[in-house]
């Protein structure tokens, strides 16, 4: 038995031997062949047509410019004088052009906007979506080449007796070796290609959107930070009407001891004091809450602020702020009414500040397009619609494909890499579709659905951008107007509480004449501080909705 299996051992490479004696040549001009068939079929496949619908970008619906307000002509001189005075920072650039540390002049403000792009948490999804799309992408991108794997393998195998041409239990030994391509589709039709043009707007319709969440954090961010100080501002001047109106009760109680004035007089007085208390309590609260609103979105724990102090109208324990540690004593003072008299919170920009904010140029509607990453980020994935149409027409056609292989074959290792020990396959294969119970004609019907969605979807992006501008200019329009009628009024109300409390101390008017005069004066500040604020947020929603922010 060991004597048959040695003599098959041993004649086995030479009648390998002899096989590749006889005919060298036409092996290696048949392998030649095989490749070259191969290498052309690859790239006719590469250079596939496509079945997607050639694209048009639909028409912008929204006029060709903002409409025009009552009140522009009237701004335009102070806009422009603005934006000569706003330096050359800001002056003539459009939002896009400036950055935001061009745009901001507050230091502190800079500080958290910084902190936010680094720390946010929907900035940090944004960037892993990148990272997602960019994979899908890449792995779509892979179809469109072959696969090649390579081989070696070793087989030992025993033959029975009863199956054995000899009649004698065999055991045989073979070692392959090879490259191979699996199922590599040729895309005639552009299938594959449709695919990867999907998966490529895709992504890069995902990094217009990680654009557009910095934009809107930038400009969350400010408008936090300017609605924290804005309520700082509106805290002081209740502590302030607070402090007033309890100077006012101490001296009606004076005259009521003298025999001057009334009870009534007394508890009327008490009464406002009291309320100011309250509002004052209101706003302590409603600045909490702005600043944990800010620490949120800079995405990192807040930095405790200096514990608020002043008498029983404050809350005793500190509150939580993401304003840096190093906050100069005078916004502290404005922050929990310990200053000197003086209101005018640190963080709230000047007048002239505002102006320069506000006079960025809008230019014309149909820039947006450009300027806008929401809006290309909605055209990216109109794209991506469009080309997923081709793929579902690609699947009505035949699909080819190839598998193909190449190697040798040996009864020992060493004899992988003799002649004659070649082997190679070829196996093409055509799918045509003939009954799917209309699945494919259900995948095209969705296919274009999904596109008119998609294009509805740019269409109402692009009127969104249109009416956050035009609401943007409106609110420039007006509300510098707004804010110096509302300064007007505070200045009038002033004098008035000035005048009356003169004559009540000389005996002349009554404590509830100066009450009416500081509850006048009170509500007369705060909508100055909300005038003013609502003018701020007005250009920062400009700002964000010309596209501004992305720049540093």
């Amino acid at each position: 038995m060991m004597k048959t299996e040695n003599k098959r051992k041993i004649a086995a490479p030479h009648r390998a031997t002899g096989r590749a004696a006889a005919s060298p040549t036409r092996h290696r001009g048949g392998m030649r062949a095989a490749g070259a068939s191969l290498s052309a079929l690859v790239a006719l496949g590469l250079a596939g047509c496509s079945m997607a619908p050639a694209y048009q970008r639909p028409d912008a619906p929204v006029a060709a410019a903002y409409p025009a307000t009552p009140a522009a002509a009237a701004s335009a001189p102070a806009a422009a004088s603005a934006s000569a005075n706003a330096g050359a920072a800001t002056a003539g650039k459009a939002a896009i052009d400036t950055g935001w540390r061009e745009f901001f002049a507050d230091q502190r403000l800079r500080e958290l906007i910084a902190a936010a792009l680094e720390h946010n948490r929907d900035l940090r999804t944004a960037a892993l979506r990148i990272e997602e799309a960019r994979a899908a992408y890449d792995i779509q991108s892979a179809d469109r080449l072959p696969n090649v794997n390579a081989s070696l393998g070793a087989t030992r195998a025993r033959t029975p007796a009863f199956l054995s041409p000899s009649g004698q239990a065999v055991i045989g030994r073979r070692f392959d070796a090879g490259l191979a391509i699996s199922s590599f589709e040729l895309d005639f039709f552009g299938r594959v290609k449709s695919l990867n043009d999907a998966a490529l707007a895709s992504y890069l319709a995902t990094d217009e959107a990680r654009q557009a969440a910095q934009i809107s954090v930038v400009a969350e961010v400010a408008k936090a930070w300017y609605t924290e100080r804005a309520y700082a501002e509106q805290y002081a001047l209740a502590r302030q009407t607070h402090e007033a109106r309890a100077r006012t009760y101490r001296l009606t109680q004076q005259r009521v001891d003298a025999g001057a004035s009334s009870r009534l007089d007394l508890r009327s007085n008490e009464t406002l004091m009291e309320t100011a208390r309250v509002a004052a309590l209101t706003l302590a609260r409603q600045r909490a809450q702005a600043a944990n609103a800010l620490t949120l979105l800079v995405g990192r724990p807040a930095e405790a602020a200096p514990a608020q102090a002043g008498g029983a109208i404050v809350p005793t324990r500190p509150t939580q702020s993401p304003v840096p540690a190093s906050t100069p004593p005078g916004d502290q003072a404005a922050g929990n009414g310990a200053g000197n008299g003086g209101v005018k919170a640190q963080g709230q920009p000047a007048d002239a500040a505002i102006d320069a904010m506000s006079a960025i140029p809008e230019g014309l509607p149909s820039e947006l397009i450009a300027r806008r990453p929401d809006i290309r980020a909605a055209e990216q994935r109109l794209l991506a619609a469009n080309a997923n149409i081709g793929a579902a027409r690609a699947a009505f056609f035949p699909r080819i494909s190839l598998t193909a292989a190449v190697g040798s074959s040996s009864a020992a290792f060493s004899g992988l890499f003799d002649g004659g020990s070649g082997s190679w396959s070829f196996v093409p294969q055509l799918a045509l579709p003939i009954f799917d119970a209309g699945r494919n004609r259900a995948n095209l019907t969705l296919a274009e659905v999904r596109k008119n969605l998609a294009v509805a979807d740019y269409e109402k992006t692009i009127q969104t951008a249109f009416r956050e501008v035009a609401d943007a200019l409106a609110a420039r329009s007006y509300l510098g107007d707004q804010v110096a009628a509302q300064r007007a009024v505070q200045d009038a109300q002033a004098e008035r509480l000035k005048l009356l409390q003169l004559r009540f101390e000389n005996g002349v008017a009554s404590s509830l004449d100066v009450l009416d005069a500081q509850r006048e004066l009170f509500s007369a500040e705060q909508n100055l501080v909300q005038a003013r604020l609502l003018r701020t947020t007005s250009a920062i929603d400009l700002y964000r909705a010309l596209g501004g922010g992305l720049k540093q």
